[in-house]
Parts: structure tokens; C-alpha cells; sequence
């Protein structure tokens, strides 16, 4: 749980041209072409720079957009909800919390039986971490999130 999690100029140096263009300057991947858009696999997605925990693949939907859309974060504190009107109509940015990453933007036409909302993520500011591997990368406290079948749990 006392894990630290911050934005360090080496991480931000291993970034990608698109993981950059997304986290740092606030860009916006492509629709259907991008990594987690139809990934269905158990686990949980980290900020691609600090490694904080975001969401888990059990509060992930298919949104029908294009790009990963999860319903609620696994650590709320870890997600920083911002007004942008950049492009003319106000939308809510998601950032994280500790690495000021750009993740996507939150709206409110997610299922409305899981509260309401979608988290609208870029694939490009997420990384991946498989349910096996959680325990290994240091993130074993969220293995709770999942029972055998890989959903979520009570716990």
C-alpha cells in the first residue's frame, strides 16, 4: 500500500512518440486502433509513466467508441477530474493523480446500472497487467478484484 508513484523524467523518456503525444501533450489516439480498445483479459491498468493503479478489466464495457471505457477506477484518489473546453464543448479530462498523465475524459453515458459514467481511456496512456502477474509487479493488493473466473469479487 506505501508504494510511491511519480512522474520521473526516465520514465517520461521511455515513452513512445504516441504514449508521449497522449500523456504530455494531452492527445487523443485513434478510435479501433489502439491497443486495449477490445482486450478482455483480467487484470489492471496502470498510468504508462508512474505505474499507479487506474482500472480493472472487470469494470471495463464495450462502449461501442473504440477506445477502453471502464465504468469506475480501482483507486478514485488516483484519478483527477479536470473541465476542458478546448475543442468548443466543455468535457470532463481524466489525469492521473501522480503522474499527470492525459488518460481520456469521463462522460455520462456509461451503463447506468454501474453508476453512469465511462471512462473514455487512451489505450497509449495505459499499461496492461495481467491477473497472474499482479503479485510480481507489486500490485498482489488488487488480486482480490478478481475470483477465479477473473471477475470481481466482494472483497
Amino acid at each position: 500500500m506505501g508504494k510511491e508513484y511519480r512522474k520521473d523524467p526516465e520514465a517520461v523518456s521511455r515513452l513512445t512518440p504516441d504514449q508521449y503525444r497522449v500523456t504530455q501533450e494531452s492527445g487523443t489516439e485513434p478510435a479501433f486502433n489502439n491497443a486495449y480498445w477490445d482486450k478482455k483479459d483480467p487484470g489492471i491498468y496502470v498510468d504508462v509513466v508512474s505505474g499507479e493503479p487506474l482500472f480493472a478489466s472487470s469494470d471495463k464495457f464495450d462502449s461501442g467508441t473504440g477506445w477502453p471505457s471502464f465504468t469506475t477506477p480501482i483507486e478514485p484518489q488516483n484519478v483527477v477530474e479536470v473541465q476542458d473546453s478546448a475543442l468548443g464543448m466543455v468535457r470532463t479530462e481524466v489525469r492521473s493523480t501522480h503522474g499527470d498523465s492525459h488518460l481520456g475524459h469521463v462522460f455520462d453515458d456509461g451503463p447506468p446500472e454501474k453508476g453512469g459514467l465511462r471512462y473514455c481511456m487512451n489505450s497509449a496512456a495505459l499499461r496492461f497487467v495481467p491477473v497472474g502477474d499482479l503479485e510480481r509487479e507489486g500490485y498482489g493488493e488488487y488480486r482480490g478484484l478478481f475470483d477465479q473466473a477473473g471477475e470481481r469479487g466482494h472483497g
